[in-house]
């Protein structure tokens, strides 16, 4: 893809949401993202038809965030990824993006099905690293309470979880894998 079309997709998927995240779904409008994003209306609707194709891709941009490289050590790869998805709760507002997407996925059916991608893209990196050692009951299991570690902490409690909080989180789970 050109350059020009690549930075132009950055700025208008950033500044989509950046007004989801500030304004909730109603801020959400081609005009308001496309005077954000400095370029002209015709060109959001020339790629984005209607406001749901503008969240999903704002959405699909923000699940390419970096994830922990894997290093073949469980607790540490676990670690990794717990704080890496505490770094996007935090620094990528991720935590705002989320809450609007909760909120609204109900009252706007068509974002059931960009919430269930997001929340699965988002959980694959857990997912795998967990498979080797659980399967069925206890990968959901164990993937829900290390995400929900990061979510409950940082959306209920308003501060992310500390370094000591994720690596204690990890070593629960870990306990519950290896039986000892």
């Amino acid at each position: 893809m050109d350059s020009r079309v690549l930075r132009t997709r950055r700025d208008v998927l950033t500044a989509a949401m950046d007004e989801l995240v500030e304004g909730g779904w109603d801020a959400v409008t081609h005009a308001r993202v496309a005077g954000r994003a400095g370029y002209a209306k015709a060109t959001l609707y020339a790629h984005w038809p209607d406001r749901l194709a503008l969240v999903r891709d704002a959405f699909d941009q923000v699940g390419r965030m970096p994830h922990h490289e894997p290093t073949g050590d469980l607790r540490a790869d676990l670690v990794g990824e717990l704080v890496s998805f505490r770094t996007a709760m935090t620094e990528h507002r991720l935590d705002r993006a989320l809450a609007v997407l909760a909120e609204r996925a109900g009252p706007v059916p068509e974002l059931v099905e960009v919430r269930r991608r997001f929340v699965e893209d988002g959980e694959r990196p857990m997912r795998l690293l967990l498979a080797p050692v659980l399967s069925g009951a206890r990968l959901e299991a164990a993937t829900a309470m290390l995400c929900g570690a990061v979510v409950h902490a940082t959306l209920l409690h308003g501060a992310p979880p500390t370094d000591e909080e994720v690596e204690a989180a990890v070593d629960l789970v870990l306990v519950g894998v290896t039986g000892a």
